[in-house]
C-alpha cells in the first residue's frame, strides 16, 4: 500500500502540472508522514550529504564550458570542418550536420545547446541547397539528442552519482555508442538524398580541408583534452570539467575573441541557474531514493522479479519501454534519478553491468528528447525554425526510429558499451608488455 500511494501521489502531482522536481519530494514526504514515523532532519542531512559530493561539482563545470562555446563562433567553425570532412558526398550536407552536432556534443555536453548551436547554423544551409524543409529539421532536432550520450554528458554524471558508478567509465562507454548511432543517421541522410535525387560533387583538396581543421582546432582540441585527460589518468571527471570551463573561455575570448568581458557575467549566471534547475532536481530525487532505499522498496521488487523468473533478456525490454514511455513525459535527470534506484539493482542481479545499463537509460533518454509531449529537442527546432511543434515530430519520426533500432543493438550486445572502458585497457596493456619483451 505505501509503494502504490508513492507513486499514485508521484504520477497524479505530475499530471496536474506540479514540476517534477517539487512532485518527487513532496509525493515522498507526504508518504513518509504518513506510513513511517519521518526523521525530518535526518532526510535534510541525507540530501545535503548527497548534493555535498565531488563528482556533481562537474555539472556546473561542463554547463559553463558549453556556454561559453556556443555563444561564439565555435560551431560555425565545426561546421566548416564537417562540410570539409564529408560534405562532398550525396546529402553531403545533412550529413555535415549529423558529423557537426556529433563534433559540438563532445564540446558542449548538452543536447539542446547542439540543436541550438548546429541548427542555426546548418537548417537555413540545408534547406536553400534544396531539401525539404522537414528533413533538414529532422537531421538537426534529432542528431542534437547525441549531446547526451557523447561525453561530457550531464545525465551520465547524474547516473553515476546514483548508481556510484565511475564518471569516467561512464564517459568513455558513451564513446563508441554515440559514434555508432551517429554513423547510422549519417547513413540515414545518405540514402534518403540519394531517393531524393541528390547526388554528390568534387571533394575538396588536402589543402581546403586542412584550412579548415586548423581553423576549428582550438574547439576540436577541446574533446582530445575532457577523453585522454580522463582516459590517460591526468585527471578525474571533475577536474576535466574545470579544465574544460577555463579552456572554453581561454578560447572563446583569447584566441576566438567571440565574447566580451561584459558578456562574462551573464554566461555565467544562465549557467548558474541551469546548475540550479538541475541541482534542485537531484536533491529532490535523493529524498525520493533515499526514501525508497530505507523501506528496502529496490530489494522487495528486486526479489518479485527474481521470483518470476525474469529473463535479462526480457527485463532489458520491460526496461526499454518504461524508459521510454517516461522519456516522453519527463526530463531526463529525473528519469534516471527516479528509475536508476529501482532498476540497478534487479540489473545487477540478473548479471548486467551497471555502467551498460547507464548507455541504455541513456539511449533512452535521447528518444526522449524529440518526442511528446515533453520532448525538450522538438521545442528548440521548431523555435530556430519557426515550424509549428507538429511539423517537427512528423519531421524527426524516421529518424528516431533509427536511433531506436540502435537502441535495441546496444541493448543486447554489451560489449559496445563495455569494450572501451574495461577491455581495451588490457588489450593495451598485453601490447605494451608483447613490445617490452621486444626490445
Amino acid at each position: 500500500m505505501m509503494m502504490i500511494t508513492l507513486f499514485v501521489l508521484l504520477f497524479a502531482l505530475m499530471l496536474i502540472g506540479v514540476p517534477v522536481s517539487v512532485a518527487l519530494g513532496a509525493s515522498t514526504i507526504i508518504t513518509a508522514l504518513v506510513f513511517t514515523d519521518l526523521d525530518a532532519m535526518g532526510l535534510t542531512m541525507h540530501v545535503f550529504d548527497g548534493l555535498n559530493t565531488y563528482t556533481l561539482m562537474a555539472i556546473p563545470m561542463f554547463i559553463l564550458a558549453g556556454s561559453f562555446l556556443s555563444k561564439g563562433s565555435a560551431a560555425q567553425r565545426i561546421v566548416n570542418f564537417a562540410k570539409a570532412i564529408v560534405g562532398h558526398l550525396p546529402g553531403g550536407l545533412p550529413i555535415s550536420a549529423i558529423f557537426a552536432c556529433m563534433v559540438f556534443a563532445a564540446v558542449s555536453g548538452s543536447s539542446p545547446a547542439t540543436v541550438v548551436a548546429i541548427g542555426s547554423v546548418m537548417y537555413g544551409a540545408i534547406k536553400e541547397a534544396g531539401y525539404p524543409a522537414k528533413y533538414a529539421i529532422g537531421t538537426i532536432a534529432t542528431s542534437g539528442s547525441l549531446g547526451i550520450l557523447i561525453p561530457p554528458s550531464v545525465v551520465f554524471i547524474v547516473y553515476g552519482v546514483t548508481a556510484e558508478q565511475s564518471i569516467g567509465d561512464l564517459f568513455i562507454a558513451g564513446v563508441i555508442p554515440g559514434i555508432m548511432l551517429g554513423c547510422m543517421l549519417m547513413a540515414f541522410a545518405f540514402f534518403g538524398a540519394k531517393r531524393l535525387g541528390f547526388k554528390g560533387t568534387k571533394p575538396l583538396s588536402f589543402k581546403e580541408r586542412f584550412k579548415a581543421f586548423k581553423e576549428a582546432f582550438w574547439a576540436l582540441l577541446i574533446i582530445v583534452i575532457v577523453i585522454g585527460g580522463i582516459y590517460g589518468g591526468i585527471f578525474t571527471p571533475t577536474e576535466a570539467g574545470a579544465v574544460c570551463a577555463v579552456y572554453a573561455f581561454a578560447v572563446s575570448f583569447f584566441i576566438y575573441k567571440d565574447i566580451k568581458l561584459k558578456d562574462v557575467y551573464k554566461i555565467i549566471l544562465d549557467s548558474a541557474m541551469t546548475t540550479s534547475m538541475i541541482f534542485f532536481i537531484i536533491a529532490n530525487a535523493m529524498i525520493f531514493a533515499h526514501f525508497l532505499t530505507d523501506q528496502t522498496i529496490p530489494h522487495q521488487i528486486t526479489q518479485m522479479i527474481l521470483d518470476a523468473d525474469v529473463s535479462a533478456v526480457m527485463f532489458l525490454v520491460i526496461v526499454n519501454i518504461l524508459l521510454l514511455i517516461m522519456g516522453q513525459f519527463m526530463e531526463p535527470s529525473s528519469v534516471v534519478m527516479i528509475t536508476t534506484p529501482l532498476l540497478l539493482p534487479i540489473a545487477v542481479a540478473l548479471g548486467i553491468h551497471p555502467v551498460h545499463l547507464g548507455v541504455i537509460m541513456i539511449v533512452n533518454m535521447e528518444i526522449g528528447m524529440i518526442t511528446p509531449p515533453v520532448g525538450l529537442n522538438l521545442f528548440v527546432a521548431s523555435a530556430i525554425t519557426g515550424l509549428s511543434l507538429k511539423d517537427v515530430l512528423v519531421a524527426s519520426l524516421p529518424w528516431a526510429f533509427t536511433i531506436f533500432i540502435g537502441l535495441i543493438i546496444i541493448t543486447y550486445i554489451p560489449a559496445i558499451s563495455l569494450w572501451l572502458p574495461y577491455e581495451f585497457p588490457q588489450h593495451l596493456e598485453n601490447f605494451k608488455e608483447f613490445i617490452g619483451g621486444i626490445f
